[in-house]
């Protein structure tokens, strides 16, 4: 299990000034936060900038997340640490500091609308392909019970039944 770990976890960055190793309980009081990071299985990992929280997929043991959390966690690029940027990520920053609010929200929205497409797409076509594999399957079952009703299994029968009476293949 993966608790115990986690509170380990959790016990040894108490006392960072710039890790935070929480939990929330999505079937509870922490409901809304969950919905609102998307999260939609348990155990789920997030990490990051607390506005734009990535899926951890990493290992779940002691050994794994603290090294995850040694070597990823703690202040990262954004507006409150330009200095971390390169020169790619601090033009980009640059750029969106410069527009208004509402237009960075309609942007962001816009892409967020653009992965829950793609994320949709991909979930019809396995919806789609799923249907196809049972036509598929149903057609299969279909042909060969049709072919064991027309006699297959005599026929075997009768071919073994030829061989053990000495009869030769012509």
């Amino acid at each position: 299990k993966m608790k115990p770990d986690w509170d380990t976890l959790t016990a040894e960055f108490k006392d960072s000034k710039t890790v935070l190793i929480a939990e929330a309980d999505c079937t509870a009081g922490g409901k809304s936060l969950c919905e609102q990071v998307g999260v939609r299985g348990y155990p789920t990992i997030k990490y990051g900038d607390p506005n734009n929280l990535e899926d951890y997929k990493g290992a779940r043991d002691l050994k794994g997340l603290k090294s995850f959390a040694e070597e990823n966690l703690g202040p990262t690029c954004g507006p409150a640490n330009p200095e971390l940027c390169d020169a790619e990520k601090k033009a980009l920053l640059d750029k969106f500091m410069a527009m208004p609010k509402a237009e960075l929200k309609k942007m962001a929205e816009e892409q967020e609308a653009e992965m829950a497409k793609a994320d949709k797409d991909v979930d019809d076509l396995l919806k789609s392909l799923q249907a196809e594999y049972e036509d598929a399957k149903k057609a299969k079952d279909d042909t060969e019970k049709a072919i064991k009703e027309s006699g297959l299994g005599l026929m075997k029968s009768v071919a073994a039944h030829k061989t053990t009476k000495g009869e030769e293949l012509q």
